[in-house]
Parts: C-alpha cells; sequence; structure tokens
C-alpha cells in the first residue's frame, strides 16, 4: 500500500507540474506608413492573441519571422505593448521594421510565442500589401485654432497628446476641415497627429504630431 501511495504522489506532482503550451489564437499583420522628419518609412503593427491557460504573466517573449527572408525580429515581454478590445487582450508591437529604413517583404510570416517554461507554439500568416501605396500619403494642417486635412484614405483619426508627449484619446475625424474646439478635444491636449486608415488592405498612415498653439 505505502509502495503505491509513494507512486500516486509523484503521479501528482509530475501532472501538477506540466505546464501547457501558451497558443496563438489569432493574429494580424499591418502596414503603417509612417512620417518622421520629414520621411515617410514602412513600419508592421504586428500583434496576437494569446491564449495560456497559466495566464498572461507566465508568457516571456513573441517572436516574427520572415524564413523566405531569413529574417526574424524578437519581442520579449517587458518591450511588446499590451491592449484590450471587446474584452480581450492582445501583444505585439507597432515598430517592426527593417534596417535602414527598407521596405518590408510581403509573403508568408511566422509568429512564435513561448512561455517563461520554454514552451511555445507558432502560427503562420499571410500579408501581402501593395508593392506601393494605394493612397498619397496625407497631409493635416492645423493653425489659428482651425484644422485642415487631405487624405484619400476611408477613415481618418486624431491622435490627441498632451504636453509630455503621451496618448491621451483618439477621434475620429469625417470632415476634411473645420474647427478644432467642435472636435470635443481634451482640454490638456498639446498636439495632434493624423492616422489615416484603409481596412481592406490593412494598411495605414501616420504623421508627425503638430502643436497646438
Amino acid at each position: 500500500a505505502f509502495f503505491f501511495l509513494g507512486l500516486g504522489t509523484v503521479f501528482f506532482f509530475l501532472v501538477s507540474c506540466t505546464r501547457a503550451a501558451p497558443q496563438i489564437a489569432y493574429g494580424f499583420i499591418q502596414l503603417v506608413y509612417y512620417q518622421t522628419s520629414g520621411q515617410i518609412e514602412e513600419r508592421f503593427s504586428f500583434f496576437v492573441l494569446p491564449d495560456d491557460e497559466d495566464g498572461l504573466e507566465d508568457l516571456r517573449e513573441l517572436y516574427l519571422y520572415h524564413d523566405k527572408e531569413g529574417l526574424a525580429w524578437s519581442i520579449s515581454a517587458d518591450e511588446w505593448i499590451i491592449y484590450e478590445e471587446d474584452g480581450k487582450t492582445w501583444i505585439g508591437s507597432r515598430g517592426i521594421t527593417m534596417l535602414g529604413g527598407g521596405v518590408l517583404p510581403r509573403g508568408q510570416y511566422r509568429a512564435v510565442l513561448m512561455d517563461k517554461g520554454g514552451e511555445k507554439s507558432e502560427r503562420s500568416f499571410s500579408f501581402d500589401a501593395p508593392e506601393k501605396p494605394r493612397f498619397p500619403f496625407p497631409r493635416l494642417t492645423l493653425a489659428q485654432g482651425q484644422y485642415q486635412l487631405e487624405s484619400q484614405y476611408p477613415q481618418n483619426y486624431f491622435i490627441c497628446y498632451d504636453r509630455q508627449g503621451e496618448v491621451i484619446t483618439t477621434l475620429r475625424v469625417t470632415n476634411s476641415m473645420g474647427v478644432l474646439g467642435d472636435l470635443g478635444l481634451p482640454s490638456n491636449t498639446g498636439a495632434v497627429s493624423l492616422w489615416a486608415e484603409d481596412e481592406e488592405y490593412m494598411t495605414s498612415a501616420y504623421t508627425e504630431p503638430l502643436a497646438i498653439r
């Protein structure tokens, strides 16, 4: 009886210490045209929806690979962005770039999610954004409390920042010109930038922030 009791204890210990591999329930890759210092460069916004029985805090590393070109990006838990939408928590990055600002290759990508115990799983993504932008890069102008935007993108938003450069809120903009005060900007808004989006082709354009004077 003691022998079988001992076996049962060992079996329970092994089962209780077994860690489930984290899963990638869903993911997406979005191409973003960023305006920095007057130049336009491509970046990827890459996010996955993790599913881990041991909780989000058990996750350690998120990788993105383009095997054909031999490219790899690593995003550790203390680096990735976490956001919630419709009760679901996403993790990832908005800063996937090529060295030297080169064009990111299209085609098949592979995401790998690893937890602290070394367990991992992967999921493949096919991303085929247009080689050239479908629309001209948008333009935002602010002057004397007025705004004017030139954008052919289907959806346009103002991203509002406080005086320290932290994002406060995002507002949908439907008119190409108007009065900033009529948009209901938070009182501590110090600058705004334009986020223009083309959901059909998973591409967006992001202008440099402009100070509100």
